[in-house]
C-alpha cells in the first residue's frame, strides 16, 4: 500500500477531477449544467449577498485582464449584470480557474443538487479505499480547483451514499494554484502536518510536481478519459485506488 502509516504518511490528498471522479462528469455535466443556467441564476439570485461578493471579485478579475481595457464595475445594474455573464462564459470557454467563477459554479450546482437535478459521481473504487485508508489510521482531504461548496455538494451525494464523514478537510484555490509548490505547504500547516506525511493524487503532472516540489509524496492517476501527461516517468501510476 503507498499510503502506507508505516512509511510515515498521515494524509492522503485527492484531486477530484480525473482522480475520484471522471473528466466527463466534471465538463458534460456540472460544467454544462453551470453555463446552461448562468443567466437564470443571476437574474434570480442579483441581489444575494453571496453572489454581489463573487460579482466584485469577478469584477476585479475582469479589470486585471491585460487583454482588457474596458473597467465596467461602475456600469449601470443591467448592463452590470450583462457584463458578468458573457465574463463568465469566456472564462468558462477557457476553462480559467478563476476564484469567483468557481465559486458561482458552485453556488448554481448547490442549486442543482438540492433540486435532484445533479448526483455527485466517483469511481466504484472511491469508498470502499476512503473506508480502508481511514481503518489504517489515514486521514483524507481534497484539493480542488471547484469550491469548497461544490466539493462538500458532490461526495456527499453520490450514488455510493455520503462520503464526506470520511473526508476531514476539503481545499480550493484560496489556498493557492495547483501549480505552487506554496499551495502544499499551506495545505500541510493547515492539517498540521509536515509536507512529506500528504500523499498527494493527482491526475496533472504539473500539480504533482509542484507537491514533489514542496515534499509531499505524489501519485499519478490514470484513469480512463485522462488525458496523456508528459514527463511524469518519475512518479507513482496507479489506475485504481485498490494499489493506492
Amino acid at each position: 500500500m503507498i499510503a502506507d502509516p508505516a512509511s510515515g504518511v498521515r494524509v492522503v490528498l485527492l484531486d477530484i477531477e480525473g482522480t475520484t471522479t471522471p473528466i466527463s462528469f466534471v465538463h458534460e455535466t456540472l460544467f454544462a449544467f453551470a453555463r446552461a443556467r448562468l443567466d437564470d441564476y443571476l437574474a434570480r439570485h442579483w441581489r444575494d449577498s453571496a453572489l454581489q461578493e463573487i460579482v466584485r471579485k469577478l469584477a476585479d478579475e475582469h479589470a486585471a485582464e491585460q487583454d482588457r481595457a474596458t473597467d465596467w464595475r461602475a456600469a449601470a445594474d443591467d448592463e452590470l449584470r450583462s457584463s458578468v455573464a458573457a465574463y463568465v462564459s469566456w472564462l468558462m470557454d477557457r476553462d480559467r480557474k478563476s476564484p469567483g467563477l468557481k465559486e458561482l459554479q458552485g453556488l448554481i450546482w448547490e442549486d442543482g443538487y438540492r433540486a435532484g437535478q445533479l448526483r455527485g459521481v466517483v469511481w466504484q473504487d472511491v469508498p470502499d479505499a476512503m473506508r480502508r485508508w481511514r481503518s489504517a489510521g489515514l486521514r483524507i482531504a481534497i484539493y480542488s480547483s471547484g469550491s469548497e461548496l461544490a466539493q462538500r455538494r458532490l461526495f456527499e451525494s453520490t450514488a455510493q451514499g455520503d462520503l464526506t464523514p470520511m473526508i476531514e478537510a476539503f481545499f480550493d484555490t484560496r489556498m493557492g494554484g495547483k501549480l505552487a509548490p506554496d499551495s502544499y505547504g499551506r495545505i500541510s500547516n493547515a492539517l498540521e502536518v509536515t509536507p512529506d506525511q500528504v500523499c498527494f493524487v493527482s491526475d496533472v503532472g504539473g500539480e504533482l510536481r509542484a507537491a514533489a516540489t514542496a515534499g509531499c509524496r505524489v501519485v499519478l492517476s490514470a484513469r480512463p478519459g485522462n488525458p496523456p501527461q508528459s514527463g511524469v516517468e518519475e512518479f507513482t501510476m496507479v489506475t485504481s485506488f485498490e494499489q493506492i
